[in-house]
């Protein structure tokens, strides 16, 4: 990865609708170049997605909690599990397995406290392999972002 290459994926972090032709007055390449340099950026993997940030409010979730799961058995199979059962759940917006005294860390989306309760009760009470949980609800969304800080 070069210089451009950064240039291209640091502009895409900040508006990934911008045109070749945008692209290329930004870093210095020919919309041709940057399309290319995209496209193995895209193959490699370096980038994993393009997806649209939504406005929570403004779709009736404007309710943000941070969550701390602890897990009674850390067996390999109890944590594929509990894995599955997040990537599986809608509300579920981030979820890191994580060192410490927590075993994960989620970042959900609720309606309100009743619906964060329904999720509780699906999710943590109904199973039996969690020990506990600690739940941090928002108060204001300061920043919230995937951007990763690239260096020349």
């Amino acid at each position: 990865m070069d210089a451009f290459d950064r240039a291209l994926l640091n502009a895409l972090q900040t508006n990934n609708r911008q045109t070749a032709e945008q692209l290329s007055e930004h870093v210095g390449l020919s919309p041709d170049a940057c399309r290319k340099r995209l496209g193995k950026l895209r193959q490699s993997g370096v980038i994993e997605a393009e997806v649209a940030v939504l406005s929570p409010e403004k779709l009736g979730r404007g309710l943000t909690l941070v969550v701390e799961v602890t897990l009674r058995s850390e067996s390999p199979s109890e944590i594929d599990a509990f894995q599955s059962r997040m990537l599986a759940a809608p509300e579920v917006m981030q979820c890191y397995y994580v060192t410490g005294e927590a075993d994960f860390v989620l970042t959900l989306t609720a309606k309100d406290m009743a619906d964060y309760e329904a999720f509780t009760r699906r999710h943590f009470f109904d199973e039996a392999n969690i020990a506990r949980f600690r739940t941090n609800v928002v108060m204001k969304r300061v920043k919230s972002g995937l951007a990763i800080p690239l260096e020349d």
